[in-house]
């Protein structure tokens, strides 16, 4: 799986492929290059590149409307859209990087001179 799929997978939402590219850019990642889930740094710019995307359609005001089609009806969206974003900001807060994760050390040095 390669990063503009995987993509395409955490926002489940139909876009063209070259503005998903260029979220992807604008987070430091290449669309077609192997997504590694090992890594935490690959995985936060996709949540964040996910994040953009999901900003970006908040943008939009005619996508916020509520629909009625017949019998259904297609509402909260809005809110929706909006709970997601703020579930991924602080998903994203709470992520680590590969760096983050190499310093980190069992050491706590309580008193310094």
């Amino acid at each position: 799986m390669n990063n503009l799929q995987r993509l395409q997978m955490e926002v489940s939402i139909q876009l063209e492929q070259d503005k998903l590219t260029v979220y992807l850019h604008e987070n430091g990642l290449q669309p077609f290059d192997e997504y590694n889930p090992q890594s935490a740094t690959n995985k936060k710019q996709i949540y964040q590149s996910a994040l953009s995307v999901l900003e970006s359609i908040a943008n939009n005001p005619q996508n916020l409307k509520n629909y009625k089609l017949d019998d259904m009806t297609i509402s909260d969206f809005a809110d929706n859209l909006m709970s997601r974003i703020d579930q991924l900001e602080r998903k994203i807060r709470s992520l680590k990087t590969d760096e983050q994760l190499q310093n980190e050390s069992n050491f706590f040095m309580l008193f310094a001179d």
